[in-house]
């Protein structure tokens, strides 16, 4: 799909400012120049950078409100989706402090650096959430190509995570991957399907016991 095309598609999907197009412009021009050497996304989804990962990131936004005044991006890797959603709250004036979680060094100071140039109300944390020994709160969590769902359900669960949603990207597999946890797990969740991808969702985790 041609570039502009991907562009006009957002921008109809979400009335956009042209202060926030020109935010994401200057995101894009950044994630293609770090890609390079950090491999943040995949060669192959270049060219369908605007629709693959700043629409699909850009959409969680209509399930946050305005109440929700916290948000934590675990694995956050090229700040997809955090720095997405922090410039998609600025466009809504949604008051949203942002805090993005990766293990990598080189890729936190990759997403300090994109968040200064950006102008966000964003911390950068270099961190394995995993080896994390305190009790993390926030009014919602997201994880996007971070982990399988099996593993994340663990986390939430054994590192006593404080939310009131978490939100979790399935692709195709996700139906099969949510049946499985059924299993094992009682998860209370809506789900939401996606704008870029008919195969894929968005499950917003509201509470979870293991049985």
């Amino acid at each position: 799909m041609d570039r502009d095309l991907q562009i006009d598609i957002l921008c109809r999907k979400y009335l956009v400012s042209r202060e926030t197009i020109t935010s994401l412009k200057e995101y894009e021009k950044t994630l293609i120049k770090g890609n390079i050497s950090l491999n943040l996304i995949g060669k192959s989804t270049i060219e369908q950078i605007w629709n693959r990962h700043i629409l699909d990131s850009f959409q969680v936004i209509d399930f946050i409100d305005k109440n929700d005044k916290t948000l934590i991006d675990v694995g956050s890797g090229a700040g997809l989706p955090g720095i997405i959603l922090a410039i998609a709250a600025k466009n809504k004036k949604i008051p949203l402090k942002i805090h993005l979680i990766d293990k990598s060094k080189k890729k936190t100071n990759f997403l300090k650096e994109t968040v200064k140039n950006l102008n966000l109300n964003i911390n950068v944390i270099c961190q394995n959430i995993f080896e994390n020994e305190e009790e993390i709160v926030s009014d919602v969590f997201i994880a996007r190509a971070f982990k399988p769902l099996p593993t994340i359900l663990e986390l939430i669960h054994n590192k006593e995570i404080k939310y009131k949603k978490f939100f979790v990207f399935l692709g195709k597999t996700g139906k099969k991957e949510l049946l499985l946890a059924s299993k094992i797990w009682d998860i209370q969740y809506k789900q939401h399907m996606s704008v870029t991808n008919s195969d894929s969702f968005i499950i917003e985790i509201n509470n979870l016991k293991k049985k």
